[in-house]
């Protein structure tokens, strides 16, 4: 991430912010100006009240009642920080508290109780009698139910201004603090996030660049942390899959290599005599034999090659595994007679129908079966046994050979691996058999398993489908 792209991050936010802290100010100035507002006309609707109830009472008639209404107003007006008036039913001011000598009348310009406020209370000059804005309540002084004149009580609205303004200079203070705050988070924040992309960044720079052994060092539990964790297991992947294409090719190059020296050396002897006609039979026999190990190994490749690419397709049926083993047991007995190796068949039942693709669970059973046969010594002995366990069939190949070294087995299942060649003395195997034993099974949705100990036997048991 550059550091343009952060500055203007920081620069939106700011923007925005901004922007939000005039529009919330000019809100929040509103919002507490009217709320202000409502709480004076409540209290001014009080005074007002009072002292027009007072009024239609009598409390203020007589000789004195005049001076009586104005003492009441002025104390109302000093305790309450209100400008009392006294209004005719003409809008004629009798009294105003605020003037120290009432010495004339004032009528109001357009005085029309009716047309006051759209609510118990305006803000305004009242129709004309003051020079400022005022907060105005307007209060009827009845007899009976007849008005016989007002009482007016008002307040300048710079009061509530002030108020306001002292109310939102502390809310501006604490929104200014929380922006500044938010900022030096944010900045905190983009930087800290900053370093793990640009290790991202610079790490699939490398991974494109070839450099597959290098790892991306973000390790937070975040989406970052997994993205990275996700890169570095890609990375390692496409290594591995690298050095396995290096050592296919390898492979490959070699297995097919010696097969074509033996059959090219053999042929040109023969031409050229080197070879006398009476042996031609005998290495004729040898060439026949690398041809099949070459055709074999193509074959093979193919169809790993299909199964990976999932190309091939399971042709499913019932059928009876019993039978299968049977079968393929009988199609080693020649190799198993020359090393004097028995086959024990451990069977559950008569039949014991399974669902799968017949022709290739029978290279499954083969390819292993030929594995043990190739890793056990003369006089060994080889257990095929087949049982339902779960409600799944689960059939065994089990030697007496030599084990697997437990450094090998992860690797068993990969391509051309033959592990160690101590293993045994048959070196002609092409390392593809466990491979399409383990593409076949995945297919089918099984699995397999094996377990080994050296200087002991291998056992492999794979699960299969009842019919």
């Amino acid at each position: 991430m550059r550091r343009w792209l952060l500055l203007k991050i920081c620069g939106l936010y700011l923007l925005l912010s901004i922007l939000s802290f005039f529009v919330a100010s000019s809100l929040g100035r509103q919002l507490v100006e009217d709320a202000r507002t409502r709480s004076h006309a409540d209290h001014l609707y009080r005074v007002a009240r009072d002292i027009a109830n007072g009024t239609s009472r009598g409390i203020f008639s007589g000789e004195n009642g005049f001076e009586v209404f104005t003492s009441v107003a002025q104390f109302l007006q000093d305790t309450a920080d209100a400008d009392i008036l006294r209004l005719d039913l003409s809008g004629n001011v009798l009294l105003d508290t605020s003037v120290s000598v009432n010495s004339e009348t004032r009528a109001l310009s357009g005085f029309n109780y009716a047309s006051f406020g759209p609510g118990f209370y305006e803000v305004g000059d009242f129709y004309g009698y003051y020079r400022e804005r005022r907060l105005c309540v307007l209060m009827p002084i009845l007899a009976g139910y007849r008005p016989q004149g007002y009482v007016a009580a008002t307040m300048p609205f710079e009061v509530i201004e002030e108020e306001r303004e002292e109310v939102m200079w502390g809310l501006d203070v604490v929104v200014t603090v929380n922006l500044v705050l938010s900022l030096v988070f944010l900045v905190f924040f983009i930087f800290g996030f900053e370093r793990p992309v640009q290790e991202i960044v610079r790490g699939a720079r490398q991974f494109a660049a070839g450099n597959l052994g290098h790892r991306i060092e973000v390790y937070t539990k975040d989406e970052l942390g997994e993205l990275s964790s996700s890169l570095n297991r890609m990375a390692a992947e496409l290594k591995k899959s690298k050095e396995y294409q290096a050592a296919f090719l390898s492979n490959v190059s070699h297995d097919l290599r010696s097969p074509l020296t033996s059959i090219k050396g053999f042929s040109e002897a023969m031409i050229d005599g080197t070879i006398p006609p009476e042996m031609h039979a005998h290495y004729l026999e040898v060439i026949a034999g690398e041809a099949e190990r070459l055709e074999k190994l193509t074959s093979q490749v193919l169809s790993l090659e299909k199964m990976q690419s999932g190309e091939a397709t399971l042709s499913l049926t019932d059928f009876d595994i019993n039978a299968l083993l049977r079968a393929t047991a009988e199609v080693f007995e020649g190799s198993c007679r020359k090393k004097k190796i028995r086959i024990r068949l451990l069977l559950t039942g008569t039949e014991l129908p399974v669902r799968a693709d017949r022709g290739k669970i029978e290279q499954v059973v083969y390819n292993l079966l030929d594995n043990a046969v190739k890793f056990s010594d003369k006089g060994a002995a080889i257990e095929m046994e087949s049982a339902v366990r779960h409600g799944k069939c689960f059939v065994s190949v089990r030697d007496e050979g030599s084990g697997i070294p437990s450094a090998d087995l992860p690797h068993i299942w990969d391509r051309f691996y033959k592990g160690d060649a101590s293993r045994g003395k048959d070196r002609t195997g092409t390392g593809l058999g466990l491979s399409i034993v383990k593409e076949i099974l995945t297919a089918h949705g099984q699995n397999i398993t094996v377990t080994s100990t050296e200087n002991t036997g291998t056992e492999f048991v794979f699960s299969l489908t009842l019919a």
